[in-house]
């Protein structure tokens, strides 16, 4: 009986002295993975690190891995950087990289600006908006294509004639409408924002003054058109005219007779040659 109680006893010490070297060697492993861990950090840390900065951050800080070079040091902030997206976690604050083709996001699933050369639609990142959208190049996101509304006739115009309302009987009117909606790239045209017809009036005299500046300077123009039609008569007076058949008559038989006076001589001379 008293051997059995020696040999627990010797069974109980060296298992003692096994759990004491399992909690030394666990403690210089920490000490290996973490030199220098200090508890009165600054910049938000609650531990770090000379070597790799934060290790813990403060509560209600994001911790995120920086890169300096080849080496990546902790840092605890308020609010996670550009292109990342926080998530509170019971023991730790982590900020977390956007996708790829995400500049910033809400989280892993939900992008709120793209890298460019993509345009944003529902939280993702497009190449190419889908169909019946149209890409705007500003906001670099898929929007509804717009198309042109103008609003309604105006009344019709007077009816005029060279910007006058007298003076004529048939002449034209106007009517104008104004352009509410501008079309995007991809929508419908505008129509036409004016309109023009013939109208018919009843002919009544223009009185002092309506007269525009074209019936002003058609008065004037008047007596010269005159002048220049007195003038014609002379100048045809000095152009010589041409000659009537009698005077045609009278040439012929004149030039007739020369030839006539012409031809005598030469008979008698013959005549004497033969004597």
């Amino acid at each position: 009986m008293h051997l059995r109680l020696i040999s627990w006893f010797f069974i109980i010490l060296n298992f003692m002295e096994y759990i004491g070297s399992q909690n030394a060697s666990r403690g210089r492993r920490q000490r290996r993975m973490h030199p220098n861990v200090s508890q009165g950090c600054q910049g938000g840390c609650a531990t770090c690190s000379d070597y790799n900065g934060c290790l813990s951050c403060k509560p209600r800080l994001f911790f995120v891995l920086e890169r300096i070079g080849m080496k990546q040091i902790g840092v605890c902030l308020s609010s996670c950087p550009s292109g990342y997206y926080g998530t509170r976690y019971p023991d730790i604050n982590k900020c977390t990289k956007c996708k790829a083709d995400c500049d910033t996001c809400f989280n892993k699933n939900f992008c709120t600006k793209c890298k460019s050369g993509f345009y944003l639609h529902l939280g993702k990142c497009l190449d190419n908006c889908p169909e019946g959208l149209e890409a705007n190049n500003h906001t670099m996101e898929c929007v509804s294509i717009v198309h042109c509304e103008a609003s309604e006739w105006s009344p019709w115009s007077p009816c005029m004639k060279k910007g006058k309302t007298c003076g004529f009987k048939r002449g034209t009117e106007t009517r104008v409408r104004e352009i509410t909606q501008h079309p995007s790239a991809k929508g419908n045209l505008c129509p036409p924002t004016s309109e023009t017809r013939k109208c018919t009036v009843q002919r009544k005299k223009c009185q002092k003054g309506e007269r525009g500046k074209k019936g002003r300077e058609r008065k004037r123009k008047k007596p010269n058109k005159e002048e220049s039609k007195d003038a014609i008569p002379d100048n045809k007076g000095l152009k010589p005219s041409r000659e009537t058949p009698e005077q045609r008559e009278n040439k012929d038989k004149q030039q007739q007779k020369k030839r006539k006076v012409q031809d005598k001589p030469q008979k008698s001379v013959s005549v004497s040659t033969v004597h």
